[in-house]
């Protein structure tokens, strides 16, 4: 299993930054202009692996341990790896595209990976219940799923520091990875649909 690897890597990194060095954050972290002016291609990989809280940690390993383990079990372990890595990459293509020319602009984190594995498992089981901690009721994948772009694409509009285009992003992904590389996920989608 890569899944319980993932969060291992992830966690031990952001920990070793966040507690011993701090400076591991700002060279790893996603700075657009400085991509663009200093070619630090390197930070789009590095900045998925680094978090800036303790809260941000844990809420993205929280969500990758309880989906990532029935995703990679029925996608495997090679897809889990392409899912994940390609996540991290594509979600960060708003912010080298939004942002490329504000020096002040940085961003890090797992979110846009974990949001393609999320929507990985909502594409899989559409009907599968979702809970919530506040919520005592579940709520089907899908409905949950177009909730949370709704409220993505909602919130972007207001700035502030989440990097909401990186969690939509990430999600969109998640959708289309499976139809393009992982075989009979069309003929899923189609029955999904009810067209037989």
């Amino acid at each position: 299993m890569v899944t319980p690897v993932l969060i291992g890597i992830t966690s031990a990194i952001s920990l070793y930054a966040l507690w011993f060095r701090p400076t591991i954050l700002d060279w790893g972290m996603l700075r657009p202009y400085r991509v663009s002016t200093r070619n630090t291609w390197y930070e789009v990989f590095t900045s998925g692996f680094l978090h800036g809280s303790m809260t941000h940690l844990l809420v993205n390993m929280f969500v990758l341990l309880v989906f990532g383990l029935t995703v990679e079990q029925n996608i495997g372990l090679a897809h889990m790896v392409g899912l994940y890595i390609s996540g991290i990459l594509v979600s960060a293509l708003p912010s080298l595209w939004k942002h490329s020319h504000n020096p002040s602009y940085a961003t890090l984190g797992a979110s846009g990976a974990v949001e393609a594995v999320l929507f990985i498992f909502i594409f899989m089981f559409p009907m599968q219940d979702i809970y919530l901690f506040f919520i005592p009721v579940g709520i089907p994948a899908w409905i949950f799923g177009l909730l949370f772009l709704i409220y993505s694409l909602a919130a972007s509009k207001n700035g502030g520091k989440i990097n909401h285009e990186a969690h939509i992003a990430g999600s969109l992904w998640g959708l289309i990875y499976p139809l393009l590389f992982i075989p009979r996920s069309l003929d899923h989608l189609i029955t999904l649909l009810g067209f037989y």
